[in-house]
């Protein structure tokens, strides 16, 4: 069993160590407990028995529904669960669903409730950055698990979904998410432009989307502004939609966050567009070179990384120019010539 409450856009990191355990025993099933609003990316892989699916929000209302769900699990008798997220929730998860060995890894010194919940901890400080790496370290330092297969992500969309998708995408290939969750993390309107310019001149035919909360829909709105002849997807997608959309895409331009991840996922052709200090320690690393674009180092350091808005007064995502995107998509994705 592998649990996994986290922010969404982090889930698609287990995937490869959930492939090294697969790999490693064929004849386990691989089940995961998660968020619901996180299933749709583990819930068409053929290699995941079972989704199981828990309220984020805690309530009494969701008190009731969550207490059969873990009856349930305690019934499977899982011979190991690991916790991703290494966090309260997943702790008290992890203790009363009962497995035989139970793991995670904690970045601070372990509390009563973890020392309990656990049979084995592994301390972050002692792993790789990359959120990938770390999920692996975890299992081969407690369990012994080695990697033989790839570092890739996978994940899968609904493929009852395709023409759907394919109807709300119309012809454009290139999808370009413009929002973050962390309004530093993104690169501002006026590039965009810039760059929806240069490829759209060459041929590209460009989707924008966003995430679906008013801060992010005003970035859409605000581009918009700039040509209202600019085409961008519904506000209203729901994860699996979108994820099917994703699928139908050649190519998708995004800056550090959970699309960017998805798309990856699923074997799409990526450019991240990255320059936050933890965006490049954590997620970089997780893409080739020629899928990235790093701008110049981050000089929001101290209590200023904890920050969600940059206060430096040389932004480093403004540093990522348009020309430098449009050279890569052109690298990426280049157009057959009439």
């Amino acid at each position: 069993l592998a649990i996994q409450f986290k922010y969404l856009g982090d889930a698609v990191f287990i995937t490869p160590a959930l492939l090294a355990i697969k790999n490693a025993s064929p004849e386990n099933e691989i089940h995961l407990l998660l968020p619901s609003e996180v299933a749709p990316l583990f819930s068409h892989l053929p290699w995941v028995k079972k989704v199981w699916i828990l309220p984020r929000k805690r309530s009494r209302a969701n008190l009731l529904k969550t207490l059969p769900i873990i009856k349930q699990l305690r019934l499977e008798k899982f011979d190991r669960s690991v916790d991703f997220g290494g966090n309260d929730r997943g702790a008290i998860l992890s203790l009363m669903i009962g497995a035989k060995d139970r793991i995670a890894s904690i970045e601070q010194s372990p509390t009563f409730l973890q020392k309990i919940a656990y049979t084995k901890i592994e301390k972050i400080i002692k792993m790789p950055a990359s959120w990938v790496k770390r999920h692996l370290q975890l299992l081969e330092s407690a369990w012994g698990i080695n990697n033989k297969g790839s570092e890739q992500t996978e994940i899968a969309s609904d493929p009852s979904l395709k023409d759907t998708a394919q109807s709300i995408l119309e012809k454009h290939t290139v999808i370009c998410h413009i929002g973050t969750s962390q309004e530093k993390k993104e690169w501002p309107i006026k590039k965009w432009y810039e760059f929806y310019q240069l490829a759209t001149k060459a041929g590209y035919s460009i989707a924008f989307t966003a995430g679906p909360n008013e801060r992010e829909q005003l970035l859409i709105k605000a581009l918009k502004q700039l040509d209202e002849n600019i085409f961008s997807l519904p506000s209203n997608l729901d994860l699996s939609l979108f994820l099917a959309i994703l699928n139908q895409a050649e190519l998708l331009i995004s800056g550090d966050t959970g699309p960017l991840h998805f798309a990856a996922g699923l074997g799409k052709k990526v450019i991240g567009l990255f320059g936050v200090e933890d965006g490049v320690r954590h997620y970089a690393p997780i893409y080739a070179k020629n899928e990235t674009i790093i701008g110049k180092p981050c000089t929001c350091t101290g209590e200023l990384v904890h920050a969600s808005v940059c206060k430096s007064l040389s932004p480093c995502m403004n540093s990522i120019s348009a020309e430098q995107v449009f050279e890569l998509l052109k690298e990426r994705y280049p157009l057959k010539e009439s």
